[in-house]
């Protein structure tokens, strides 16, 4: 068999092609977590989640202040379907285990969800808002 220069450039076409397909598909397959980053304030109190980075596989780099900083043992951000949902941990004196499981509303640039207070075993509705510089 004979190859020649054109049979060499469909080749490189083709695969040219390929992995042009494979690096879009995986682009869309990234979440986009970015608008998830910042400062956010509990509509009931003084409570604030603030995060601060979040990596390619959804690991977050959060504080969680009321008013003083509670350990955030985990926390992670997640798309499903068109949704970014977040789920937040809290261990420390007075948090043994409380949770956050929130999704993020693009349309009102809110945080909605349930607080899951471990110590008293009881689900609370909540929103965070994005906070403001000095909030």
């Amino acid at each position: 068999m004979k190859i020649t220069h054109l049979t060499l450039l469909l080749l490189s076409i083709g695969l040219t092609f390929l992995i042009s397909l494979n690096t879009l598909a995986l682009a869309q397959d990234k979440p986009d977590f970015a608008a998830l980053k910042g400062r956010w304030v509990r509509t009931d109190g003084g409570y604030v989640i603030e995060i601060q980075s979040i990596g390619v596989g959804g690991q977050i780099q959060a504080a969680y202040y009321n008013p003083k900083p509670i350990n955030v043992s985990q926390a992670e951000a997640k798309r499903s379907g068109a949704a970014v949902t977040i789920f937040i941990e809290l261990r420390a004196p007075g948090y043994p285990g409380s949770t956050y499981t929130l999704i993020h509303d693009p349309k009102s640039d809110e945080l909605k969800g349930i607080y899951h207070h471990a110590g008293l075993q009881q689900d609370f509705d909540i929103v965070f808002v994005r906070g403001k510089a000095g909030q």
